[in-house]
């Protein structure tokens, strides 16, 4: 029941029920990307560039490898695949923006770094004049 509620009043979560519905009955599926991100293409001859990404969890663009948005915002007409992965060893692997979650980057002396490191010895005293 509380799916149906979060469907029906956030876009946040998943698909809202009315992209659902717009998938179900206009959608052809195409693929899934590592993160489980599904990807969906119009069945219309007319709108066959209409392309779209029904979100694993949380829907975050930077969720989306660059693979994928290349073919989502039609630069390239071929769809992803495993097969077509060339990887280099010096290429790391995607990862979505981690900004505001407890695995961003905070370097040292960062105001959000939860370990102040005090170089001074614990004796600094601010300055007033």
């Amino acid at each position: 029941m509380l799916r149906i509620i979060k469907q029906a009043f956030t876009w946040w979560n998943g698909q809202t029920i009315s992209t659902m519905l717009y998938t179900r009955f206009f959608g052809q599926y195409i693929g899934q990307d590592e993160f489980g991100n599904k990807y969906y293409m119009s069945k219309a001859k007319v709108n066959k560039k209409k392309r779209w990404v029904i979100y694993n969890g949380y829907a975050d663009s930077s969720k989306v490898p660059a693979r994928w948005h290349t073919w989502l915002h039609g630069v390239v007409d071929e769809i992803p695949s495993e097969q077509d992965r060339s990887d280099k060893k010096w290429m790391r692997s995607h990862l979505p923006n981690l900004t505001g979650s407890d695995s961003a980057y905070r370097p040292s002396g960062s105001l959000s770094k939860k370990i102040v490191n005090d170089e001074r010895g614990g004796n600094y005293e601010s300055w007033s004049p």
